[in-house]
């Protein structure tokens, strides 16, 4: 199967994410998943993307809720430890931003060209309760 573009497919076009039947999807990892052509996790979408997520590991609590909620499969995630972002499959949608419930956050959405170092080392202090 020769993969196509995103501009190739037709108005409306379903894509499946996985090909086949799917079992205990929860419970197989991603690299096990049988995967579609046409999936975001095996075509690169990262040219879609206009802001980006960047991950600053000292504000995470592995509480996984980005991993859940990402839909595209772009959070790596290993032994429920949050990892990085896949930044060849996201979309920058910043879904997992808005999941994310550390204070500060430890994921923040910046422009596609923004220096990941640069803009970890300014990362905001923590809010003040009210």
């Amino acid at each position: 199967m020769i993969k196509k573009g995103w501009d190739e497919f037709e108005i409306g076009a379903m894509l499946r994410t996985f090909d086949g039947s799917i079992n205990d999807i929860a419970g197989t990892s991603q690299d096990d998943r049988s995967y579609s052509e046409n999936s975001s996790y095996t075509a690169s979408v990262a040219d879609w993307r206009l802001i980006k997520p960047v991950f600053n590991k000292d504000y995470c609590i592995d509480c996984q809720f980005c991993w859940i909620y990402c839909p595209d499969v772009s959070i790596i995630s290993r032994d429920k430890k949050m990892i990085g972002v896949d930044m060849d499959h996201c979309k920058g949608c910043g879904i997992c931003v808005e999941v994310c419930p550390t204070n500060p956050k430890s994921l923040l959405m910046f422009p596609e060209q923004a220096e990941e170092e640069a803009e970890i080392a300014s990362w905001p202090a923590k809010d003040e309760e009210k």
